[in-house]
């Protein structure tokens, strides 16, 4: 991680955690940080998955410095967060659908490697909640390790908007661009880049019209 990300990461993390401990709109507030956090990084897995670990810190830390209940206040975090990611599974979805419909150097290879990567969304969300719930203080881990048991049983929106885009994609692989060439190293990373940027884009607006519809509900 650059020096500029790891100073963002800081900001994410105690703004994350102000947001808890002021016990106000705690869900929408910890969706807009993560979506803001993801808007300026690259939407790799390993950015991304720094992002979900900044959120899910602060939220530790947010609530080891909660005076009364954690319960409602870290669902309603991790709700927050769980609404971010389905955004941005959302938002890799329409990319793809754009991709796949219109370039013609994006092939069956790297369908596959980006829905590959959405799959892993999920699994980054839950177990880096599970790593935050392992350093949290006691007020908070038992709660937190309660709620990531209960999320992998009963699933989540990032999940559910993940299944979405398999279902959609995974019988199409083969159909949509079989006999495709197979792109080299060079080729492949700028189509992953391409993809990156058309999903942040995306992303983008649909972080603007959930800010908008908050503000419109206040």
């Amino acid at each position: 991680m650059s020096e500029a990300n790891s100073g963002a990461g800081e900001n994410i993390k105690m703004a994350v955690a102000e947001s808890i401990e002021e016990e106000k709109d705690i869900r929408a507030r910890v969706r807009d940080l993560t979506l803001q956090a993801l808007k300026h990084r690259r939407l790799n897995a390993e950015e991304t998955k720094a992002v979900i670990r900044e959120v899910t810190e602060g939220i530790g830390m947010g609530l080891d410095k909660r005076a009364g209940e954690v319960k409602g206040a870290l669902s309603e975090a991790v709700a927050g967060l769980d609404e971010a990611l389905g955004k941005l599974a959302q938002a890799t979805h329409l990319a793809l659908r754009q991709l796949v419909a219109n370039s013609k150097d994006f092939t069956e290879r790297d369908l596959k490697q980006a829905v590959t990567n959405l799959q892993r969304l999920e699994e980054d969300f839950l177990s880096t909640l599970g790593q935050a719930a392992e350093a949290a203080g006691t007020t908070a881990k038992q709660e937190m390790k309660d709620l990531v048991t209960h999320a992998r049983r009963a699933g989540t929106d990032t999940g559910a908007q993940v299944a979405e885009t398999v279902g959609e994609f995974g019988d199409r692989i083969r159909a949509t661009l079989e006999g495709g060439k197979t792109a080299g190293k060079e080729a492949a990373f700028e189509v992953s880049a391409r993809l990156s940027t058309l999903a942040s884009g995306i992303l983008a607006g649909l972080a603007d019209a959930l800010r908008e519809k908050s503000a419109k509900g206040k």
